[in-house]
């Protein structure tokens, strides 16, 4: 809720010589804002903020982020207690739906992903329209949505009832959509989800099992894509969750407002960020090019080099995921048995950086994609479906947050305002006279 102060303390803006005022907004965490919704109905202008950096383009009750001092609150829970103590699908419920769930809640919540799992029998036929080279996301959005064509009771959403079953359908398929993407691109027959097990063990089971032979689970092994799921649950406002929001506040579905993340997390500035880490170390190990050898090269300002991994747009300090999904690449190499060079080059790169003064100062601190491309790399997943588990992992915020638009009985749809840099107003020339 608001603080109190919010209600009396106003910002004043002087233009064209005039006094306006402004609403102060302070949340929860005591940020601040200052509400300018009637800016250009009062004043004629507007505001300009390229990239959205410094606005608020809503009021959320989901995530809390503060990028200073490296904290990360589902629900007001830090997200070292739920990496900790939670898994995916409780997080998940607690994302969505607001506060933890009671043993009784948990267990009909994961009921219902269980009962939802499979897909119609008729829409499995849609993966045949793809080409075996189609990339895993293209293939992941449009099935997505699609699902609402199975279900045409759930595109206009009525009640509560309504949206728990679209939401259990839409986190639970997701899962079972993505491993059949999977077995198509490598040409092995899909394999049916298996209710007796739970979610992220049940989506292993389904990429890696092949017929009469069942993936044996590790639960260590479970355990890290379940905390990399978790990590990734929900991140305020960032590209997709906006596109989500935008989306949805036009009165789209659920499904088709999810699609339309899912395209935006395509983006390798946004979900291609732990591709770009194994790929950059692919090409140093290639090329023979050290930790500190490459350091000097990304700050010389004559190359175009980035340390991928490195630095977050909210993040001004390192990030909390970061921290914990750190502890587990190491856990999950050991338990494998696997000896990977990257990762020790991983390591190198950070202990270097961590120790010059030029990432220091620019507080370029290892964020969550720095180590999660190497886990999944050791788990078997395929690079060009990296992004597909992000999108996996970032469903229950996607969810959450077309829920508060669907709720928000004082929602609009969105529609931002721009500064016209185009030519001024010119008369037709017919085509003879060009």
């Amino acid at each position: 809720m608001p603080n109190p102060a919010s209600e009396t303390a106003k910002a004043v803006m002087t233009l064209d010589g005039a006094p306006h005022e402004f609403p102060i907004v302070v949340g929860t965490e005591h940020e601040k804002g200052i509400d300018i919704s009637a800016l250009r109905s009062s004043t004629g202008y507007i505001t300009l903020d390229d990239g959205y950096g410094n606005t608020g383009s809503c009021r959320s009750a989901i995530t809390f982020i503060d990028g200073e001092k490296g904290i990360l609150r589902y629900r007001g829970y830090p997200i070292e207690q739920i990496a900790k103590e939670s898994t995916f699908v409780e997080a998940a419920y607690l994302v969505i739906n607001g506060e933890l769930p009671t043993r009784g809640q948990l267990g009909c919540f994961s009921g219902l992903l269980t009962k939802y799992e499979m897909i119609h029998d008729q829409f499995k036929h849609h993966f045949e329209g793809f080409p075996t080279s189609a990339h895993p996301m293209a293939i992941l959005s449009a099935m997505v949505n699609a699902i609402s064509c199975y279900y045409p009771f759930l595109i206009d959403i009525d009640n509560e009832e309504e949206f728990e079953e679209a939401a259990a359908r839409l986190l639970s398929q997701v899962r079972t959509i993505a491993a059949f993407s999977y077995k198509k691109s490598i040409g092995e027959p899909s394999v049916y989800p298996d209710p007796a097990l739970k979610y992220t063990a049940n989506f292993l089971h389904m990429m890696f099992s092949i017929p009469r032979k069942d993936y044996v689970l590790d639960p260590d092994i479970v355990h890290a894509l379940d905390l990399l799921f978790l990590l990734h649950a929900d991140h305020e406002q960032n590209c997709s969750t906006s596109t989500v929001r935008m989306v949805a506040s036009s009165g789209a579905n659920l499904f088709a407002s999810a699609a339309a993340g899912i395209c935006a997390l395509w983006g390798p500035l946004h979900g291609g960020a732990n591709v770009a880490v194994i790929e950059m170390l692919t090409e140093m190990l290639q090329n023979k090019i050290g930790a500190r050898q490459y350091l000097e090269k990304v700050k010389d300002p004559r190359n175009k080099l980035k340390l991928m991994g490195f630095g977050h747009r909210v993040y001004k300090n390192f990030d909390p995921r970061c921290k914990i999904i750190k502890e587990w690449c190491d856990k999950v190499l050991a338990k494998l048995g696997i000896v990977d060079p990257e990762l020790d080059l991983a390591k190198e790169l950070e202990a270097a950086a961590l120790a010059d003064d030029y990432f220091i100062e620019r507080k370029l601190y290892p964020n969550v994609d720095f180590y999660s491309g190497i886990i999944l790399r050791a788990l078997g997943i395929p690079l060009d479906m990296f992004t597909v588990m992000f999108a996996i992992g970032r469903m229950p915020g996607w969810i959450a947050n077309w829920r508060e638009v669907w709720r928000d009985p004082n929602a609009r749809i969105y529609r931002p305002r721009q500064i016209y840099t185009g030519p001024a107003e010119r008369q037709y020339v017919p085509i003879e006279e060009r």
